[in-house]
């Protein structure tokens, strides 16, 4: 069957029956984090929210006062995930979240539009397609796209777009004889009943259960932002439309005024800019790392030339690396002296290196790194890691003169 949503994209309520409601989880992602959500399964008469299929996510909306957090298909029922129960036999009015709706109908629509005439143009099939939160991805049976082909395929639909060609839906049977000349790739393995076609007249006819607008002028514009290579000698086609376009281009305006006041030059002009700003710090950074080892040979030398020296060599540096500590040790020895060098923020993160007689260092090593909220591993009188709570150093310390206390380090 076609619900509602199918029948009329445009349409925002419908006032419905309950016909189920069953307990039921869902699982989501937030920011990479996995959750299982207790709610219920609601089965409507019949819906004005889509479920999500043919490469389009699900509408978002409210069932009477109940926000709806997920709609699927399962066989001809469309699924609705809600947090509270619902009552059987109850009428309740269904409404769709209109900005979502909106502009997935003119993604989805897009994609129709630039598949049409990237197949009419140079022959390249969509072999699948993924309306993303942000762009959208067809994926053409092609091992490449010139920049010209791309070019080309955006001038004509927008072309299309301006001529505000009609998009008709249209509802046929699988024995009718158009059946088999629309382009499709494929039913669903539990289709059954009639066939929906997206007919964009005299571009494309296309079998698609998703929402689409009723005229192309409703997409506004497409932008086509540019291909890479996809799997298989495929070639991925990265295109964003409608209300898209705007945002996208008042997001690359703010930061084009922001790059303008940074680099106080004109747009034309901030790759250049920038490229010379990355060669200055590539040289301010090989000058800082030889500075940096120039200083850790001098520290290393500065504690050899005391008189009384003590055993243990305590340094803490907020600038730094792992290379600038084991000069440090390398210059100064391990044979008679215990080290512990640590470099970045003196209270939180940092990097440790714990140098000396093989034997004390695979003693407290361990110890010292669990001190500093850390991990590292060591061989050889050296055990090096990361810190997480450089503010124990002192504790540290104080563990490695207990050790030093209780061994035999070489006497002067």
């Amino acid at each position: 069957m076609a619900f509602y949503c199918q029948t009329d994209s445009y349409a925002t309520e419908l006032l419905t029956e309950v016909v189920s409601c069953s307990p039921a989880q869902l699982k989501t992602e937030n920011g990479g984090k996995k959750e299982t959500l207790s709610g219920y399964n609601v089965i409507l008469k019949d819906t004005v929210l889509f479920p999500e299929g043919g490469g389009q996510p699900d509408d978002r909306g409210s069932i009477g006062e109940v926000p709806v957090h997920r709609v699927t298909r399962q066989g001809p029922e469309a699924v609705h995930f809600v947090s509270s129960p619902l009552h059987p036999g109850s009428d309740m009015l269904v409404k769709v979240d209109w900005n979502r709706r909106f502009d997935h109908m003119q993604q989805h629509s897009g994609q129709h539009l630039i598949t049409a005439i990237a197949d009419s143009l140079y022959g390249f099939k969509t072999t699948s397609w993924e309306l993303g939160r942000q762009r959208s991805t067809i994926e053409l049976d092609t091992p490449t796209m010139t920049n010209d082909q791309a070019e080309a395929i955006e001038l004509l639909v927008n072309q299309k777009i301006r001529q505000r060609v009609p998009v008709v839906v249209r509802v046929i049977t699988t024995d009718d004889p158009e059946f088999n000349q629309v382009r499709s790739r494929g039913l669903p393995d539990d289709h059954a009943g009639p066939v929906r076609i997206i007919d964009i007249e005299g571009v494309d006819a296309n079998m698609c259960c998703g929402t689409h607008v009723a005229n192309l002028s409703d997409l506004q514009v497409i932008k086509i932002l540019g291909t890479e290579k996809g799997k298989k000698n495929k070639t991925n086609l990265i295109f964003i439309a409608g209300e898209r376009v705007l945002k996208y281009a008042a997001r690359s305006y703010s930061v084009e005024k922001s790059l303008t006041g940074l680099l106080k030059n004109g747009p034309e002009e901030h790759i250049e800019g920038v490229e010379k700003l990355q060669k200055s710090v590539k040289t301010l950074q090989k000058n800082n790392l030889t500075l940096l080892r120039d200083l850790a040979v001098l520290t290393a030398q500065s504690f050899k030339n005391r008189p009384d020296r003590s055993k243990l060599f305590s340094l803490h540096r907020k600038e730094g690396d792992n290379e600038f500590m084991n000069i440090i040790a390398n210059e100064i020895g391990t044979e008679d002296t215990l080290l512990f060098l640590t470099v970045g923020d003196e209270r939180t993160s940092g990097l440790f290196l714990l140098a000396g007689p093989p034997e004390i260092i695979d003693q407290v090593g361990p110890r010292a790194a669990h001190l500093l909220d850390g991990k590292g591993a060591g061989k050889k009188g050296r055990f090096q890691g990361k810190a997480n709570k450089m503010s124990q150093r002192g504790e540290v310390e104080r563990l490695l003169q207990e050790a030093i206390n209780g061994s035999a380090l070489k006497e002067e």
